[in-house]
């Protein structure tokens, strides 16, 4: 069986005209128009580009929403296969199946070439950071050099480098296995599968090559390695952090996207452009406007807090002030504030650049995670001596963040009187609006959700799928957020040591709302669903 997309003895295809009426007959299959078509009708999402150019195949959309998929080889079985395991995964079917001369197939994506490489000249350009066009730092995906790259390794790192770019994803999954490769795209907190490879040594080369570019030791397999790698898009600079950890079968390779062009895009990063709710927003307005203490923000790894503090910082940085950040790296820069980033391995930790930033004469001070006692304490003992200090701590939250500091011996009453507020925030999927349908989740479900007794009369909705959200019902994310403000009373219960129990009580007094809460709002609003909330908040939180 042939999957690889080219032309074996005694496999038809159309690259001799000879054989197209054969195919049509034998396989009831017609012969595509290619040269009528538009470039922007190829859906890339279902076969990449990379993928498409080497297998020989596209899919196409219409308006009517079924999908065309158009193959030089028909009668590759190991293709068909692939491709309709990927219309399954994208929620695109029905599909019509059409054949088309492999010349045609490569000429529809050099029009396509041409018509993406125009879309990425027409974004505005960043400051390169020291990585210009020349840098041989620097990694360049254009779509002319993968297609042209004779290694098919170097064409499926930069390929799938590329389409992860486009498809919006945060992380990129290389996961070995005892077949092959299997690569994921983590797209709107969730992962989603995206294709699979044939062969262990295949497997290799890929993982190898990710290190290359990374600069890490391609010797050494038995130990995890961490590095970092910089991509340029047209105008874009991105940075990619890379890990690479030991398996049973090999290595597997993780890969972060840090694209700055996503925030600096905008004119000014501001809160107005999150999506929090109108009380949580001027709680964290009010907390941003205080002149001095600490204002704690807290949640999971990919939860949006460091976001967050970036919207804060540009919201204050008003010119008038000092602003100086450290953090472990720098994921975005913000115009006029002096950003650190760590290097561990140069004795630049986050305790060591804090009190070096101390000295700077700062007035505003942000910490990328207060995650040792001595980070923490230096950061209290700035809040306690009229700076402002924004940090990020992970704890579940807003009373998890107290028993957290306990355990880096900070001390009680430093702690009540350098602390503002804390807040605790989620990202949870939205429905998609071109698909969500009303249904009543089952019985099952309902029982391991504890609902409020109005929620009898809520029209609950059902992530469906459909082509515009990829299938997954989904598409995009807002943030959920419980909020804590210190008061005389709360500072008196954490400087007694007081339990999480009596906290609670206390602050549920005050109108503390949960995440639960929040979520099962976004629920009865319709804008996510039941079983969303389940996946993102505990029934206790």
């Amino acid at each position: 069986m042939n999957t690889t997309g080219h032309s074996q003895p005694g496999s038809s295809s159309l690259d001799e005209p000879a054989n197209a009426a054969d195919l049509v007959n034998g396989l009831g299959l017609p012969v595509a128009q290619l040269v009528a078509r538009r470039p922007e009708e190829a859906d890339v999402s279902v076969i990449p580009f990379a993928v498409g150019q080497r297998r020989q195949c596209i899919s196409l959309r219409r308006v009517d929403g079924l999908v065309e998929i158009v193959m030089a080889q028909p009668q590759d079985a190991g293709t068909r296969l692939w491709i309709e395991s990927r219309v399954r995964a994208a929620g695109r079917p029905p599909v019509a199946w059409f054949v088309a001369p492999a010349e045609e197939i490569a000429a529809f994506y050099t029009r396509l070439e041409r018509e993406l490489k125009a879309l990425d000249q027409q974004l505005p350009g960043l400051p390169e950071d020291g990585g210009g066009e020349n840098d041989p730092d620097v990694i360049t995906l254009s779509l002319a050099q993968i297609s042209t790259d004779e290694s098919p390794v170097v064409r499926f790192v930069n390929g799938t480098l590329y389409d992860a770019l486009k498809a919006g994803a945060s992380d990129i999954h290389l996961e070995t296995t005892p077949q092959g490769l299997v690569v994921r795209y983590r797209m709107d907190g969730v992962l989603q599968a995206i294709t699979r490879l044939d062969g262990k040594d295949f497997a290799d080369r890929a993982i190898s090559r990710i290190k290359v570019l990374a600069d890490l030791d391609i010797s050494e397999r038995r130990i995890p390695q961490d590095g970092r790698l910089k991509l340029r898009l047209a105008a874009r600079f991105i940075d990619v952090r890379v890990s690479i950890m030991p398996s049973l079968h090999g290595e597997d390779a993780v890969l972060r996207i840090l694209d700055r062009y996503q925030i600096a895009s905008e004119d000014t990063l501001s809160l107005k452009h999150l999506s929090f709710g109108e009380t949580d927003g001027a709680f964290i307005r009010r907390m941003a406007q205080l002149p001095y203490g600490l204002f704690l923000v807290t949640g999971p790894t990919g939860s949006g807090k460091t976001t967050t503090l970036y919207a804060v910082l540009s919201e204050v940085n008003t010119g008038l002030d000092k602003i100086i950040t450290i953090e472990d790296p720098v994921e975005y820069q913000v115009h006029n504030v002096l950003q650190i980033p760590v290097n561990e391995a140069k004795g630049l930790t986050f305790a060591r650049g804090l009190r070096s930033i101390l000295r700077h004469d700062p007035d505003k001070i942000m910490v990328g995670e207060m995650r040792d006692a001595e980070t923490a304490q230096i950061a209290i003992q700035a809040a306690l001596t009229g700076h402002q200090v924004f940090a990020t701590v992970h704890a579940n939250n807003v009373f998890d963040v107290i028993g957290r500091l306990s355990t880096m011996q900070v001390d009680p009453y430093n702690l009540v009187s350098a602390l503002n507020g804390v807040l605790a925030q989620r990202l949870i999927r939205q429905l998609c609006t071109a698909c969500a349908a009303p249904q009543r989740p089952s019985a099952a479900t309902l029982q391991a959700s504890p609902l409020p007794p109005e929620a009898e009369g809520w029209r609950f909705m059902h992530a469906v799928g459909c082509a515009q959200c990829r299938g997954t019902g989904y598409k995009g994310r807002r943030a959920i957020a419980q909020t804590l403000a210190m008061d005389i009373e709360i500072r008196s219960l954490i400087a007694e040591r007081a339990t999480p129990v009596r906290l609670r009580e206390a602050a549920r007094a005050r109108g503390l709302r949960t995440l639960r809460d929040a979520a099962l709002d976004l629920v009865q609003a319709g804008i996510t669903s039941l079983e969303e909330a389940n996946r993102v908040t505990a029934v206790e939180e």
